[in-house]
């Protein structure tokens, strides 16, 4: 197998093939691969803007024109898997958008990490799913203490007893939170239980952006006797940085799928 790696900072598997990018001053992307392709081929790409998606299909046209027959693509975070449903009039259905310009390259297979909920996945032709089972695992191996498992809403329910019956059936306590969907903000937390006696918590979730979930979720913990907090988040974005997240838990947990992050708090499990 070949790798096209297009982010230099991210290189999951073998060595990539060699290749130059640039972009022309009227803003447009270009992309020029220096070497022969013989058999099939992986690009790697992280996606944080349209532009490294633009990145992608350029690459994909190139390849097809040097006749390379088999492309796979390997995207663990898959933009937009948030944007799964219209939520008022006149939104778009974003991570549609994205999966039909993905289906339109016609890829062998397209493989994409803890995907934000089913939508993704029954959007997208070709889809092999990674799911967090493993990354999970790995993370809690350096936490001793006897665990519960933190569900930090209704939506990621499913996905936690699934995890849990692969953990061997640890523990899971049920949460809850507010959110108006016109502004998008947080006006509660509920904690489904009457006193944790100062259990070890993992929230375990599948993005952090701007932590605001995680920070009332961390105090709603607090408040019912909980013991020292720890966050797995298998993408980590980080928008407002990590200082009031260390404030509350002891380690937070996440991998390379969107950027590499730098902190004391923060371990960081790379593809």
């Amino acid at each position: 197998m070949n790798y096209l790696h297009l982010d230099h900072g991210f290189t999951p598997f073998g060595k990539s093939i060699d290749f130059e990018t640039f972009t022309f001053s009227g803003g447009e992307p270009h992309i020029k691969i220096k070497e022969t392709v013989k058999g099939a081929i992986t690009i790697t790409q992280r996606i944080t803007s349209f532009n490294d998606l633009g990145f992608i299909l350029l690459a994909t046209d190139a390849l097809r024109r040097m006749n390379v027959k088999e492309i796979n693509l390997f995207i663990p975070y898959f933009p937009a898997a948030r944007q799964d449903r219209v939520m008022v009039s006149g939104e778009s259905l974003s991570v549609k958008v994205y999966a039909d310009i993905i289906n339109s390259q016609h890829y062998e297979k397209v493989t994409v990490f803890d995907p934000h909920s089913e939508v993704t996945p029954a959007l997208l032709n070709n889809v092999e799913v990674i799911n967090n089972h493993e990354f999970v695992k790995r993370c809690l191996k350096t936490i001793k203490e006897e665990i519960v498992l933190i569900s930090p809403d209704g939506g990621a329910l499913k996905k936690i007893y699934k995890l849990s019956s692969y953990l061997g059936g640890i523990e899971v306590i049920e949460c809850s939170k507010k959110r108006d969907v016109k502004t998008g903000q947080l006006s509660g937390f509920t904690v489904y239980a009457d006193d944790l006696n100062q259990k070890t918590a993992v929230v375990v979730d599948d993005i952090c952006d701007g932590g605001g979930t995680f920070l009332g979720l961390g105090k709603a913990l607090q408040e019912k006797n909980s013991g020292d907090l720890h966050l797995i988040v298998s993408h980590g974005i980080f928008n407002k940085g990590f200082e009031e997240l260390e404030n509350i838990y002891k380690t937070i947990f996440t991998t390379n799928s969107f950027r590499d992050v730098e902190s004391k708090q923060v371990v960081q499990i790379k593809f």
